[in-house]
């Protein structure tokens, strides 16, 4: 009978009759009890009142029963700090028992426990393991130093396991060198200007030996380490990169992307010259050909590894463009993925093979993938000068065909085209003209527009188009009316006689007319301009422009060389360092082994405010976040209908803190099907007011032009919270004083395990200020004031008893009046 039986009971009573079968003289009896225990702890019930019960199961010489015992310790040790000293004696009794696999357990859940009070215990038995005769146990304590310094780094550095540590990376075992190597890596996160591994040839000499035997997480673990690791030399840096090499083809990808890593640190250090670095570009060729074959998740993460490696060092996938070329049963992340390889490895050798590609994806049924196919066309007409005649022949190719949305994406990418190669193709032009009437979306109307303007001198009726753009100008977004006033502008200084009537026109309706600040002050500055100095308008107005780069999206060298260092991770999958999106995240070494700067970040999760299903195919996610003493409401709108949608905007309800948009939402294109847009509302609080349940409700209205819809969402207090929320200490005695003891709240906070400086510092990073600390009979009291955005200051005492996880915060208030600042601490 399988073990589903431990799950099925619905038995009343249940706890008494487990405690009566924990203390049952039969093994087989006692071994059935705690297996329930587990089952019942598993689906979430309440079972810590069985501890002590449970505890002396461990006197048992049965292994399945002594893990399910220390299972059940990991989990309530926490919650019953006082009653897990009980075990002690046990753990350190089973860290020398003759069974190897007893002694590597008992140690094991010795980390996993974090207590204050059993750490002390638990030195003697590790300082033991680390120098145990059997290699497992000696693997599993060096990752037990790494748990024990999360808890209490000082004792670890007094202890000397440290250097423990380090001696294990000359253990014959591979795998205790493996483990010895993570956890010291682990532990100088947190030291990030110490040289804990103290990586020399030596050390290095022998990570290297143990690569080729341990398991592959092992090796990746040790390949990780090597990457940080600066060679003295040209000679070392090619003896390494000769021994990581045969990692190139493992089966594992995460050890393959991790020898990259390595080899593309490396390369640095090689003369482009040596026989070497070309022989290596081409053993990196093969591997990262490979990894596309795997499942699309696989590929997609390779695709985004080979971005970066692409932009560093194209020549190592110059010959492979192929491997790159779209499939029809390709998800669409990986063929937007590989469409942006192919387009950074294009070259004057592969273009016509390229271009033949691009116009066949330009046919697809994928909107989005089509868009992305045309642009990519511009693209190559940018980077590779000679095939840009070929390139302008294909977009026009694709305009005939009179498909809305490519005909506009092809005019987006032809203004491109003419802004890097001036005076070249502008005899298609009046090809664009004839599709005018067809343009419907910002980008296009935008492009469209400055192409007129750009060369009304050889347009014989631009003044009549640019006019026929203007009968709508109220109804166009932002970036359409900006263009449009700039090219009326140049019109008017090419063809002053014909078009003065225009220019008054466009003027009067940007300055007088329009409430956005961008347009009237641009509306302005043209005016005066024209008004005062029309010499000086020409030059600033038809002034030569800059060619456009080639290359306009390339990740930033630094950054670059940042993430290069960081293959095989989340951050070169996101193309962003860890600290941009890891709370905390310290980094690794860079090019030069320094640290990268610390940079404590905090990542909100947006969650789903309102649904497709609920919106008729519109989802908005969100969530609010503070910064630089400014409130955002950070949203994604994704269509999920099949139409497209425009005309957006946003009201808020009457709420208990008068919160309101400041500016209207910045939605300026049409959102097409599958498609998502990121925006970042800023708030502010001087709209009615009017008291909600809960406080910190807010209820949204969004219009677009299918309709209007509804949902409401709860704003995180600590939003409120402002920066100069620090009362001077003397007003806070004298405040906290004068206020009645009857006029105090008092709750708990539970299950938090942390000191009363990290409380501290946590608590100020929320703009929670501590303006005293003492210590009255071993327990930390915390003196505390924040202030809300509408003015009122919230007092507040936090007791913490070291070891007891349940902290008490006590307020007080002026008056009863101020109930809603007591919902805030609470919800706090």
């Amino acid at each position: 009978m399988t073990d589903s039986k431990y799950f099925t009971t619905n038995k009343k009573g249940e706890i008494f009759e487990l405690k009566a079968e924990l203390n049952n003289e039969k093994k087989e009896k006692r071994k059935e009890a705690v297996k329930k225990v587990i089952a019942a702890m598993t689906v979430g019930k309440d079972v810590s009142s069985l501890f002590p019960d449970v505890v002396n199961c461990m006197q048992t010489d049965n292994l399945e029963l002594k893990k399910l015992v220390y299972l059940y310790l990991m989990n309530y040790a926490k919650s019953q700090p006082d009653m897990a000293i009980m075990a002690v004696n046990s753990f350190v009794k089973d860290c020398e028992d003759p069974n190897p696999l007893i002694r590597a357990l008992a140690v094991r859940t010795m980390g996993c426990i974090r207590v204050d009070k059993i750490t002390e215990y638990l030195c003697e038995p590790l300082r033991k393991c680390l120098k145990d005769e059997d290699p497992y146990v000696r693997k599993t304590a060096a990752v037990c130093v790494a748990k024990l310094h999360d808890i209490n780094a000082q004792m670890v550095e007094d202890q000397g396991f440290l250097d423990s540590l380090r001696d294990l990376i000359a253990d014959s075992n591979p795998m205790v060198v493996a483990n010895a190597v993570a956890a010291l890596s682990e532990i100088s996160e947190s030291h990030p200007n110490s040289n804990l591994l103290d990586l020399n040839p030596q050390n290095i000499n022998k990570l290297l030996t143990a690569l080729n035997e341990c398991t592959e997480w092992g090796q990746i673990f040790i390949l990780d380490c090597l990457s940080n690791y600066n060679p003295k030399d040209e000679r070392e840096a090619q003896s390494i990169c000769e021994r990581v090499t045969p990692r190139l083809s493992h089966a594992n990808s995460a050890v393959v992307l991790s020898a990259v890593k390595v080899l593309m640190k490396f390369l640095e250090l090689l003369p482009k010259d040596s026989d070497y670095y070309g022989t290596l570009l081409k053993k990196l060729s093969p591997p990262l050909v490979t990894l596309l074959s795997g499942e699309p998740e696989v590929q997609y993460v390779a695709l985004r590894n080979i971005n970066l490696i692409v932009q560093k060092r194209p020549e190592i996938l110059k010959q492979e463009i192929k491997v790159f070329f779209v499939k029809y049963n390709d998800p669409i992340y990986v063929k937007l993925e590989k469409l942006d390889i192919m387009i950074r490895l294009a070259s004057q050798a592969n273009i016509a093979q390229v271009l033949a590609e691009l116009k066949e994806y330009a046919t697809e049924v994928d909107v989005d993938f089509v868009r992305k196919a045309v642009r990519a066309i511009g693209r190559c007409a940018i980077k590779v000068e000679q095939s840009a005649e070929r390139c302008v022949s294909t977009l026009l190719d694709l305009i005939q065909t009179k498909v809305n949305y490519v005909v506009q994406e092809a005019i987006v990418v032809i203004r491109d085209i003419f802004r890097k190669y001036p005076n070249k193709y502008e005899s298609i032009i009046a090809t664009l003209c004839e599709n005018l009437d067809s343009l419907d979306e910002p980008d296009a109307r935008a492009a469209m527009i400055w192409i007129v303007g750009e060369y009304a001198e050889r347009i014989d009726n631009a003044d009549e188009l640019l006019e026929s753009f203007l009968e709508g100008f109220h109804d166009e977004s932002t970036q359409v009316q900006l263009t449009l006033l700039t090219a009326i502008v140049k019109l008017f200084l090419k063809k002053p006689s014909e078009t003065q009537e225009l220019v008054q026109q466009v003027l009067s309706l940007a300055t007088q007319d329009s409430d956005n600040p961008d347009l009237r002050d641009r509306g302005y500055i043209y005016w005066r301009l024209l008004s005062t100095d029309p010499v000086t308008a020409k030059e600033v107005v038809l002034s030569e422009k800059p060619l456009i780069s080639e290359e306009t999206d390339l990740i930033e060298p630094t950054l670059l060389d940042e993430l290069i260092c960081h293959i095989g991770s989340l951050a070169s999958v996101y193309h962003k360092p860890p600290n941009a999106f890891v709370e905390g995240s310290h980094g690794i070494h860079q090019h030069s082994a320094d640290q990268f700067a610390i940079m404590k970040q905090y990542f909100s999760v947006l969650q789903v405010w309102l649904p497709a299903t609920k919106a008729k195919g519109l989802e908005i996610a969100g969530t609010f976040s503070r910064r630089q003493g400014h409130m955002y409401m950070d949203m994604t709108f994704i269509n999920k209908a099949l139409q497209h949608m425009t005309d957006f905007a946003i009201q808020f309800n009457k709420n208990s803190f008068g919160v309101i948009p400041t500016t209207p939402l910045p939605i300026h294109t049409p959102l097409m099907p599958n498609q998502s847009i990121d925006i970042s509302l800023p708030l502010s609080t001087i709209g009615p007011v009017m008291k909600m349940d809960p406080l910190n409700n807010l209820q949204v209205a969004v219009k677009n032009i299918i309709d209007v819809f509804y949902f409401s969402c709860l704003i995180p207090l600590n939003i409120f919270f402002v920066e100069d929320g620090k009362m001077e200490r003397q007003v806070f005695l004298v405040t906290w004083k004068d206020i009645p003891n009857e006029n105090e709240l008092q709750y708990q906070i539970k299950e938090c395990h942390l000191n009363a400086d990290t409380v501290s510092g946590k608590l100020q990073n929320n703009n929670i200020f501590t303006i005293a600390k003492r210590n009255v009979e071993g327990q930390d009291m915390l003196y505390q004031s924040l202030k809300l955005t509408n003015g009122i200051w919230i007092l507040a005492e936090l007791r913490i008893q070291p070891g007891n996880p349940n902290y008490t915060v006590t307020n007080p208030f002026f008056s009863t009046d101020i109930v809603f600042a007591a919902h805030i601490a609470r919800s706090e």
